[in-house]
């Protein structure tokens, strides 16, 4: 082979085959995670603190959905929080904020017309555990005359429990 059909031959393949240069991974350099500390105190104040709450989430945004592991996958939110406490005026804002509302801050608020589909498309969802192993009764409870008639179905369901054990 000759000097000019070899350069054209392999000026030829690498248009053909790409260089893995090309396509090295770079990792790019992550946020940080959350520190666990600041979100601890975020989702413990979110039991009752609501200027404390509005203050930490003003300085750091990203708290608003951030769960705290209390161990053996205890994990809870602020939405979470104040949910299982009945701080109703506490969940208002988070879910105003954008939080994930769940099927626990709809028994909260008495919302039948998410808690029946809700456990018709999973009727599983009946025993499901709440931060602290609170039931979805527990929650229908917190929530007074507002969730009466969700608390009234879920006994008709069966559920007699206010809390599970987590572990």
């Amino acid at each position: 082979m000759n000097r000019n059909k070899f350069i054209k031959s392999v000026g030829m393949a690498s248009l053909i085959i790409p260089s893995f240069s090309m396509y090295a991974y770079v990792p790019k350099q992550e946020d940080p995670q959350i520190d666990k500390a600041l979100v601890k105190k975020f989702v413990g104040a979110s039991h009752s603190n609501y200027d404390v709450v509005k203050e930490l989430l003003e300085e750091h945004p990203t708290l608003l959905n951030a769960a705290h592991d209390w161990k053996f996958g205890d994990f809870e939110t602020g939405l979470g929080a104040a949910s299982h406490v009945g701080y109703k005026e506490l969940v208002k804002y988070f879910l105003d904020q954008g939080a994930q509302a769940n099927i626990f801050t709809a028994a909260l608020f008495g919302k039948m017309n998410i808690i029946k589909p809700m456990l018709e498309f999973s009727p599983n969802l009946i025993n499901a555990k709440g931060p602290h192993g609170f039931s979805l009764l527990h929650h229908a409870n917190k929530g007074g005359d507002e969730a009466l008639e969700v608390a009234e179905y879920l006994k008709e369901l069966g559920l007699t429990e206010t809390k599970f054990a987590l572990y």
